[in-house]
């Protein structure tokens, strides 16, 4: 017999179960036993603790899987413990705390118990979100809503479902409907941005000013623009780009316009004064163009649906001006939407019209801008400005 064969067989030992002879790299480490290594083979050690385990789960009438070794599990995959499929590594996510650094279950039974645990925990999704979010409960919106009379605070139109909250201090102020809440957002909470742009939509803001001053009115082009500009088509016979020719069916205007109008306001938005001019603004009954304004600005006006009022009221609203709680005769304390003040959960659903009026009436008033000015409204919808390249 050669070394090596000595050496190999010293290294080996008989498994009392399955009486074959392995290496000892196969058995588990036994200090107790005269060899340090365990009596029986790790396949046969595993069949054993198996036993004994569904022994006792039977007994106390639980269910369990079939025995199943882990090195049953080919290279590069993993079992599922939930599904109970075996599937490739790439399919379980990340877990620093377990040796393997992969998640116990794969990502689709992970994505379904951390549904449940949530579920359980917090009573729903979104009750879930609201906490970890704003730090409130689905009832205390359900609360805040009632107190609104059901309406969004600012437009007093749509139904209010979105949390709005202060992004400086984390604070929920009141419930908006979708538009309201991502007008604001557009607007930066800047509540001077928003009055520049209720001014402006009034044609009574410095764009209007400067525009009378060049072209004898506040707005340019428009629809009908042949009808009463009918040189103005035919002008040039050179073919243009395709965003001219859109420009002159859609606003009235052409690229010279355009360049033109951004000439006037130094390449600055309309609005704001405070970044660049991207897109052409227009008013949506007439279809006269007022100005050029930035994506932030346009987008904001039209989500707070081109009402100076809604605007003014977002200004009021971000400064803490709008909604306010009195105390009614009974000592009992209510919110108060407009002026003049009601009772919101009194007023009827589509019962704001006359109240929005008046409300707009008042804010207007108490912080007008350019009051300096006397500023003649434009009348329309009569024709706009003529815009001269010479």
């Amino acid at each position: 017999m050669g070394e090596t064969d000595k050496v190999s067989l010293m290294r080996s030992k008989r498994c009392l179960d399955c009486g074959e002879t392995k290496p000892e790299t196969e058995f588990w480490k036994l200090k107790a036993s005269k060899d340090g290594l365990a009596f029986y083979c790790k396949p046969c050690f595993g069949l054993r603790n198996s036993r004994s385990y569904r022994k006792k789960q039977a007994e106390a009438g639980k269910s369990t899987r079939p025995y199943r070794r882990y090195s049953d599990v080919p290279e590069g995959m993993k079992y599922c413990a939930r599904c109970k499929e075996i599937k490739s590594v790439t399919k379980f996510g990340s877990n620093r705390a377990h040796k393997s650094g992969l998640a116990d279950y794969c990502r689709p039974c992970h994505s379904e118990a951390i549904a449940e645990i949530r579920d359980r925990n917090h009573g729903s999704a979104r009750n879930y979100l609201l906490k970890l979010r704003y730090g409130v409960t689905e009832a205390h919106v359900e609360e805040m809503i009632a107190e609104q009379g059901g309406v969004c605070v600012i437009c007093l139109r749509v139904d209010a479902k979105h949390v709005d909250h202060d992004h400086l201090t984390g604070l929920v102020r009141r419930i908006l409907c979708f538009k309201c809440n991502g007008g604001l957002g557009q607007f930066d909470d800047d509540p001077d941005r928003m009055r520049l742009a209720a001014d402006y939509l009034e044609l009574r803001g410095s764009h209007a000013r400067r525009m009378r001053i060049e072209i004898g009115a506040p707005v340019v082009g428009g629809p009908d623009r042949v009808r009463w500009d009918p040189s103005w088509r035919t002008k040039g016979s050179a073919l243009k780009s395709a965003r001219h020719y859109h420009r002159r069916r859609r606003y009235g205007i052409n690229d010279e316009d355009a360049e033109w109008l951004l000439k006037v306001q130094m390449g600055q938005c309309a609005v704001c004064f405070g970044f660049p001019a991207e897109h052409v603004d227009h008013d949506h009954v007439s279809g006269a163009v007022r100005g050029m304004a930035c994506s932030a600005c346009n987008t904001g006006m039209g989500q707070l649906r081109d009402d100076p009022i809604a605007l003014r009221r977002a200004a009021d609203y971000v400064e803490g001006r709008l909604v306010k709680t009195v105390t009614d005769e009974h000592g009992r304390t209510r919110l108060s939407l407009t002026v003049p003040d009601v009772d919101p959960a009194t007023v009827p659903r589509g019962g704001w019209k006359a109240l929005w009026e008046q409300d707009g009436e008042y804010r207007k008033q108490t912080l007008p801008f350019d009051e300096e000015l006397d500023m003649p409204e434009w009348e329309g919808p009569g024709p706009a400005g003529v815009l001269s390249h010479d």
